[in-house]
C-alpha cells in the first residue's frame, strides 16, 4: 500500500490518535454495527484506537485488522488485550498484497486511512476483491477544509493550510472527506450513502474542548510544524501567531467546527478485477 503517514509514529501521535478515537467514538460509531458471526477486515488499523471501539461494540463479530507498521500493531495488540477483547486478530500486511483469498470478508472498514494513500481508488478496489457477495464497506474520513473557528483568524487558517499542503506533498489528501461518494463509486461500490458528522465545540462542552479542539485538532496541526517550516510554507513568527490563535478559539468565548464524513456502500455485483 503506497502511503506516507504524515503525522509520524511518535508516542505523542499515538496518544493523539487515542484521544481522537475516544472523543469521537459516539459521533462516528454509534451506528457502526455488524451482524453477529460476520467477519470484518479493518484496513490500516494503526495503533488500534478505532479497533477497540469497534470490537467492544460488536462482541460477536470477528475482526481482522491489518497495517504495514509493526510498531503500531504491537500497540494495538496491547490495547485490545488491556480491554479484555478476544474477537480481534492483527496481521502485518499490505492491502495490495493481502494474505487472504478473495471473497473472505462480509465487511470492510476504513477510518482515517484513504487520506494518506496516493491512490485511494486502487486501495478500495483491492479491498473490494476481498468482499463476499452482498458485503459492505464503511469509510470514515475528515476534511480539513471544513474547519473554522471563532474568533476567526487568518493566521490560524494559514497553519491549517500548511497541514493540508504538507499532506499533499506526501501524496495524501487532507480534504478527502468531500470526495468519498465519487471515490467509492469509481471503485465499483454500489448504493453509496454519505453521512456528514458535524463537530461543534464551545465552552459548554469542556470535554470536547479538551478531547477534540486541543488534543485532536490543534495537536495534529502542531505536529507538522517542522515539515511546514522546512518546506518554506511559513516562518517561525507566522506559525507561532497561528498556533496562538488556534488556542485562542478554545477559550470561554471561542468555538470550533469541523465535519467528518462517513460513507457506507455495497460491494460490486461481480468480484472486482
Amino acid at each position: 500500500m503506497t502511503t506516507s503517514y504524515v503525522h509520524g509514529y511518535s508516542s505523542d501521535e499515538s496518544r493523539r490518535l487515542r484521544d481522537q478515537a475516544d472523543t469521537l467514538a459516539d459521533l462516528l460509531h454509534y451506528d457502526t454495527r455488524f451482524p453477529e458471526g460476520d467477519a470484518v477486515l479493518e484496513c490500516g488499523c494503526g495503533n488500534g484506537s478505532q479497533t477497540v471501539h469497534l470490537a467492544g461494540a460488536n462482541p460477536g463479530v470477528r475482526f481482522t485488522c491489518i497495517d504495514i507498521a509493526a510498531s503500531s500493531l504491537n500497540t494495538a495488540r496491547s490495547r485490545i488485550a488491556d480491554a479484555g477483547l478476544t474477537n480481534v486478530r492483527f496481521l502485518k500486511a499490505d492491502l495490495f498484497e493481502p494474505p487472504f483469498e478473495t471473497r473472505t470478508f462480509e465487511h470492510l472498514f476504513f477510518c482515517f486511512v484513504l487520506e494518506h494513500l496516493t491512490d485511494p481508488i486502487a486501495a478500495l478496489k483491492a479491498a473490494g476483491r476481498l468482499l463476499k457477495p452482498g458485503g459492505t464497506v464503511t469509510v470514515i474520513e475528515g476534511d480539513h477544509g471544513s474547519w473554522y473557528c471563532h474568533p476567526a483568524s487568518a493566521a490560524a487558517q494559514r497553519n491549517v493550510d500548511c497541514l493540508v499542503k504538507v499532506q499533499a506533498a506526501a501524496g495524501g489528501d487532507a480534504l478527502i472527506g468531500r470526495r468519498l461518494y465519487p471515490l467509492l463509486t469509481a471503485a465499483g461500490f454500489r448504493q453509496v450513502r454519505v453521512s456528514p458528522r458535524l463537530v461543534y465545540v464551545d465552552a459548554s462542552r469542556p470535554e470536547w474542548v479538551q478531547g477534540f479542539s486541543k488534543k485532536t485538532f490543534i495537536a495534529m496541526v502542531a505536529g507538522v510544524r517542522q515539515q511546514a517550516l522546512a518546506q518554506g510554507l511559513t516562518d517561525e513568527a507566522a506559525w507561532n501567531r497561528g498556533m496562538h490563535d488556534l488556542n485562542r478559539a478554545t477559550e470561554a468565548d471561542g468555538t470550533f467546527c469541523y465535519t467528518f464524513f462517513k460513507a457506507t456502500a455495497m460491494g460490486a455485483h461481480k468480484a472486482q478485477s
